[in-house]
């Protein structure tokens, strides 16, 4: 059995934004209080993996009480999915070895800009300790420490990004457009998660409604909805104006397939 955990299911800004009083980002429902998209997958031989590592990466890390990981997976490069990789840190001390990351060319010319110090040498005593793979083929699974990983690509306004499918769980965020032989990939799974930002048109994320379409296409047997915005509206309301077998997640809720 493969388990997901929703350690973020927030846009970028997170809920409650900054400088916001609307009714969603003052709700004392703690389902609506959303950290920056990111999620662990606990695959069937124990393996943990983590999808992004957001600016909350350190905290979602201690919320969910994880003492070890054994790799990351980026979907893009933008901060608000890489921006926490300097506490990868702490799993180096606890673990006592690197974590590795696997990510397109593109992404990890990011990482080493941004996380110079991290790959300088000489090495400075106490950076993050990432061992790098490059994805560069999206028509091929690959091996996460004995996990099979089928990237997705995906459109994120017109920066192309990578959802990815681990067993039958397939996690898509940050996309705004999706061909249907790239929905071939994760068709019929248990377990659909993807991202819708708003009710209104957006530029590069999916509505509520283009996200309804994509799982209609895919046929999973349950769907969640992430990197949800305060646009979006309350939990509870939106939970009941959702089609049977589609749900909207929030922070620390664990589903498994």
């Amino acid at each position: 059995m493969t388990e997901l955990t929703f350690l973020g299911t927030g846009t970028s800004q997170g809920v409650p934004m900054i400088g916001c009083r609307c009714g969603v980002c003052a709700s004392s429902d703690r389902r609506d209080r959303r950290l920056r998209s990111s999620a662990l997958v606990t695959a069937e031989n124990g393996a943990r993996i983590v999808i992004d590592t957001g600016p909350d990466f350190r905290y979602q890390m201690l919320r969910a009480g994880v003492a070890g990981i054994e790799a990351i997976l980026y979907t893009h490069g933008h901060m608000d999915h890489v921006g926490g990789m300097d506490d990868v840190r702490g799993f180096n001390y606890a673990m006592g070895r690197a974590v590795d990351v696997w990510c397109e060319p593109r992404v990890e010319e990011t990482l080493r800009r941004v996380f110079d110090y991290a790959f300088a040498e000489p090495k400075y005593p106490g950076v993050p300790e990432v061992v790098l793979h490059s994805i560069r083929s999206t028509d091929e699974a690959f091996d996460v420490h004995g996990v099979r990983v089928m990237p997705v690509r995906g459109m994120h306004y017109r920066l192309p990004v990578l959802g990815y499918r681990i067993g039958n769980i397939c996690y898509l965020t940050d996309m705004n457009a999706i061909e249907p032989e790239e929905i071939e990939k994760f068709r019929g799974v248990d377990i659909l998660v993807v991202n819708a930002l708003r009710r209104e048109s957006h530029l590069s994320h999916f509505t509520l409604d283009e996200a309804l379409a994509v799982i209609e296409a895919a046929k999973p047997g349950r769907a969640y909805l992430t990197h949800v915005s305060h646009q979006l509206g309350f939990y509870e309301q939106v939970s009941r104006e959702l089609p049977e077998g589609v749900f909207l997640a929030y922070d620390g809720l664990t589903v498994r397939a």
